[in-house]
């Protein structure tokens, strides 16, 4: 597994923070995957990904470039610099851009575990590089991003509740399930993959959600600035793909029941809002009837105000299921 070390200071200091270039990164690996993990990525797919896969058959340098540079095991580190957390997507592209092109081919080495294709054996890879990630930022990324940032922003709410209420050793273990976890001893498995254990105390340490539901990464700045990429737990859905259960609609209405699909996880109002596209007040409304029937409870987290569903909440969701699942079986 692969493990980091790192010291008491170094994890009491982590953060979290957000980044345009890491979303894009993982919009960028949806699109070269084709594999979404639910409907509001299909749906993302198929408005973007024959334009994607045009603009490579027309640049087949840029298509190889992607197909080594994503690796199979390991990602060209210079096409994923650690997220500082106050830079723009202009800032960060600009990073990509600036490396030098011995370091990248010898980064797609590494990604590829072999030898460079005399393809991509070129000073021109960062900017290509560069120049790829600005079309997807452009033309899939930016003109959500308002959205996807109000989703990034209440996942750090709910993650920095739950440090104040279960430590950072539950954060750790809950970022990517049964992969990142906190095993004690200042050591934190960050990934399955067999790799030297990094000592990184006194480097900083971030954690960057996106809304792709299958991405997850790390980067690092060498003993600077060390980055774990992790999945949000509020689904970036399209408002018409996200599917209610049909009983559990009727009996709750639509917009109710979505919301205590969605509570299976501990989530803030903000977080809800963001996630359903319903507005403040309506999920507000939604909360307090759920509550006032028993089917979710609310706990407080430092400043902040969490939902999650109840046992009965929990069964009646489940009863759905059963019922969806027996009609689905019926003649």
């Amino acid at each position: 597994m692969g493990l980091w070390q790192l010291n008491a200071d170094t994890l009491a200091h982590s953060r979290f923070v957000v980044s345009p270039l890491s979303e894009t990164f993982a919009c960028l690996k949806l699109l070269h995957a084709a594999d979404a993990a639910h409907p509001g990525e299909h749906a993302w797919l198929r408005a973007h990904l024959p334009a994607y896969r045009a603009r490579l058959a027309a640049d087949p340098v840029t298509a190889r470039l992607v197909r080594a540079g994503l690796g199979r095991e390991w990602i060209a580190d210079f096409l994923t610099p650690a997220p500082r957390g106050d830079e723009t997507f202009a800032d960060e592209v600009a990073r990509v851009r600036s490396t030098a092109p011995d370091a990248a081919r010898a980064h797609l080495r590494l990604a590829l575990a072999g030898p460079l294709p005399a393809a991509l054996d070129r000073d021109d890879l960062p900017e290509r590089a560069a120049v790829l990630l600005e079309w997807v930022w452009e033309a899939t990324v930016r003109p959500s991003w308002d959205r996807r940032r109000r989703v990034l922003e209440a996942d750090v709410l709910a993650r920095t509740a739950q440090v104040s209420t279960g430590g950072w050793a539950s954060v750790l273990d809950a970022i990517r399930p049964g992969r990142t976890r906190w095993l004690g001893e200042n050591r934190l498995q960050i990934n399955l993959h067999e790799y030297p254990p990094r000592e990184i105390s006194g480097a900083e340490l971030v954690l960057v959600p996106v809304t792709v539901q299958r991405a997850g990464w790390v980067a690092w700045d060498d003993g600077v600035r060390y980055a774990a990429v992790y999945p949000c737990v509020g689904v970036l859905a399209h408002p018409a793909g996200r599917a209610v259960r049909s009983a559990l609609g009727a009996l709750l209405g639509a917009a109710r029941a979505e919301v205590l699909l969605l509570l299976a996880s501990p989530m803030s109002t903000t977080q809800l809002t963001a996630v359903t596209g319903q507005g403040l007040g309506s999920v507000g409304r939604h909360l307090r009837v759920l509550r006032e029937a028993g089917l979710v409870e609310r706990r407080r987290a430092g400043r902040s105000v969490l939902y999650v569903r109840t046992a009965a909440g929990d069964a009646l969701t489940e009863a759905s299921e059963q019922e969806r699942s027996r009609s689905r079986r019926r003649p």
